[in-house]
């Protein structure tokens, strides 16, 4: 998918990350990570932990990683895969679906800090809703940590809805507790 230049902002496109991106990605990981170090970490990633190379390792071989790119460069990422948290099980969902390969759910949303603030982050949004609904998926589903205020401003902008707030199991390890999770229908058949 590609999207036009718009208000003088460059075009990006969005392809399924391939092998030869693993480097990039991994290398966008580690700055983005850094960045977070440096300002204030949102999201809760630690470098070396989450987001890491073997996680775009697996999302290419899962054919789950996309990526936005201007030019040939990589400026941010998002994982589209079928794996709920279990934390996801026995919520009240919009759509009463337990059946993931209908389903979406979102990962790993990022932009290189260098792009952000460019709407970058958004048109990936509308790139997974767009892609979902040409899959003929059910809902996409997301989880965002309860103190992501720049994510979940952007997602209630994009019309997810909140469902309910759940512990995924993180306090411990990550010091994150509580996340939110959101659900935007795509198609009710």
């Amino acid at each position: 998918m590609i999207i036009e230049e718009k208000d003088n902002k460059p075009s990006i496109s969005i392809l399924l990350g391939t092998k030869e991106d693993i480097d990039e990605v991994a290398k966008m990981y580690d700055t983005v990570n850094d960045y977070l170090a440096a300002t204030v970490n949102y999201p809760g990633w630690k470098k070396g932990i989450y987001p890491a190379r073997i996680d775009a390792e697996n999302a290419v071989r899962e054919k789950s990683l996309h990526l936005a790119r201007i030019g040939e460069k990589i400026v941010g990422s998002v994982v589209l895969n079928h794996k709920p948290e279990e934390a996801f099980r026995g919520v009240k969902w919009l759509i009463d679906e337990e059946d993931y390969s209908k389903i979406i759910v979102v990962r790993t949303l990022m932009i290189l800090p260098e792009y952000l603030g460019q709407g970058i982050a958004g048109e990936m949004i509308d790139y997974t809703f767009d892609f979902a609904k040409a899959n003929e998926f059910k809902s996409i589903r997301l989880d965002v940590y309860e103190k992501n205020i720049p994510a979940i401003k952007l997602y209630e902008k994009k019309n997810y809805q909140y469902i309910d707030t759940v512990d995924l199991g993180l306090k411990e390890e990550f010091g994150l507790k509580y996340f939110k999770l959101y659900e935007k229908i795509v198609s009710c058949h």
